[in-house]
């Protein structure tokens, strides 16, 4: 099965260069509405297994125009296994200020050893994140189910997925309104795509699956 990756769309903390965590009323910015009026038409009209949601308002509104257009009948799970990062006491302050603290330098070379003050350590939220992706990829073989979340958990699914330790993760680069997939099969998790943005998908996600690990990489499709 495929599982796949939304990070939300351009929000107004990104706008305005804020760590905004977990502070309620964080909409799309403009620039956020028109990814996700995007986003609709590169997800296309395919039938979903599961849709899970982060508990913010910025994921629903990023996936709102596809539910509009194509996800007529889907129940959409809030999955607070998703949910961003519990910053703590760094929620809502600005990222250039935050940067200059001893503890940034953790966060950059060793996530898994950094507790947010009054909030959660990455290592946690990272347990919590994969429990959601296993929890769906035990689904049938040709399903595809989509999860709706925020840059650091998605990293740190993709990290999980391609064995990276975690503190490996800040390798990986998540934008907003991103797609990333993972197909989960009889064996190791395989990350097919990574952080496209502007890719239509609708027919990778309808091909047929991945029945082998190939030799000089696969023959494509």
């Amino acid at each position: 099965m495929r599982v796949v990756l939304v990070r939300h769309a351009h929000s107004e903390a990104n706008a305005s260069g804020l760590l905004s965590g977990r502070i309620p009323n964080i909409h799309l910015s403009n620039k956020g509405v028109e990814q996700a009026e995007s986003l609709a038409q590169r997800i296309g009209a395919v039938k979903l297994n599961q849709l899970r949601i982060s508990p913010m308002e910025r994921c629903l509104e990023t996936i709102q125009p596809w539910l509009k257009t194509f996800g007529q009948g889907i129940d959409p799970i809030i999955d607070e296994d998703l949910n961003e990062v519990d910053y703590g006491l760094w929620s809502g302050k600005k990222l250039s200020s935050l940067s200059k603290k001893k503890e940034w330098r953790t966060i950059q070379d060793s996530p898994s050893r950094m507790y947010f003050p009054d909030g959660e350590g990455i290592a946690q939220m990272q347990v919590r994140a994969m429990r959601s992706v296993l929890s769906v990829s035990k689904s049938k073989m040709n399903s595809i189910s989509l999860l709706v979340s925020h840059g650091d958990v998605i990293k740190a699914i993709l990290a999980s997925s391609l064995g990276l330790h975690l503190d490996q993760f800040q390798r990986i680069v998540i934008d907003p309104a991103s797609i990333s997939i993972i197909e989960y099969f009889d064996m190791k998790p395989r990350v097919i795509l990574l952080n496209d943005s502007r890719a239509t998908l609708t027919d990778l996600l309808k091909a047929p699956k991945r029945v082998k690990n190939l030799l000089g990489g696969g023959a494509g499709k």
